[in-house]
């Protein structure tokens, strides 16, 4: 899941870890990768359903940078990576 922006955050030094949760009571599921290059104090959190076909479907996108107390929202991986390219560096 999230493959470009994972392949971002390899090739500019970044390290990271991730963590599938599948809450019981909500149909979504949540992907959640902290990133960073020293601590891993950065975040972005991805919702996603499956459709009835089966193909998976992101709902939105959460990035915490630093700590942050509001998350940016993002509708798709391109306006993400976009984002983590003028704010990354």
């Amino acid at each position: 899941m999230l493959r470009k922006t994972k392949n971002f955050l390899k090739a500019n030094g970044f390290h990271y870890k991730k963590k599938y949760l599948s809450p019981l009571v909500a149909p979504e599921n949540y992907y959640v990768l902290k990133f960073g290059k020293n601590h891993l104090n950065n975040r972005y959190i991805v919702q996603y359903s499956y459709t009835w076909t089966g193909r998976m479907k992101v709902t939105q996108i959460d990035l915490r940078l630093h700590g942050q107390k509001r998350p940016r929202v993002f509708a798709n991986e391109a306006q993400l990576l976009s984002y983590l390219k003028k704010h990354l560096k």
